[in-house]
């Protein structure tokens, strides 16, 4: 959507990471240290943020509801895997990626703690 290269190259040159969480809807701009791909079902990623180098010191993560299966199978390189419930359907939907993630531990599970401790998205702080 944006082209962040100049963004990003002015950060990482004052000695400041570059995080970036995202749809993957649009093309990924920018050199970053750790992205967080965390797809929708209505609008699946652009392909080029699937296939995006990352430099040996960045962190890849895909933080997914339930298509993750299919969206991770398509990102090149190694990435961390993370599921997580959407917050509709959590009661319903915890108990069963639990029991995937023990079956198959190439995944993690990634919990939207802030809205278990009721603390509205004004006050969030992300490090």
């Amino acid at each position: 959507m944006y082209n962040l290269d100049l963004l990003t190259s002015e950060l990482q040159g004052v000695s400041l990471k570059t995080n970036i969480e995202t749809s993957g809807a649009y093309a990924l701009t920018g050199s970053w240290d750790w992205v967080c791909l965390s797809p929708k079902k209505f609008k699946a990623p652009h392909p080029s943020v699937l296939t995006k180098q990352m430099n040996s010191k960045s962190l890849y993560s895909i933080k997914v509801i339930l298509h993750g299966r299919r969206t991770a199978a398509k990102v090149k390189g190694a990435c961390e895997l993370f599921l997580q419930p959407e917050w509709s359907k959590e009661k319903e939907m915890l108990p069963l990626i639990i029991d995937y993630v023990k079956k198959n531990p190439q995944w993690k599970v990634s919990l939207q703690i802030h809205k278990y401790m009721d603390i509205p998205e004004i006050y969030q702080v992300t490090l």
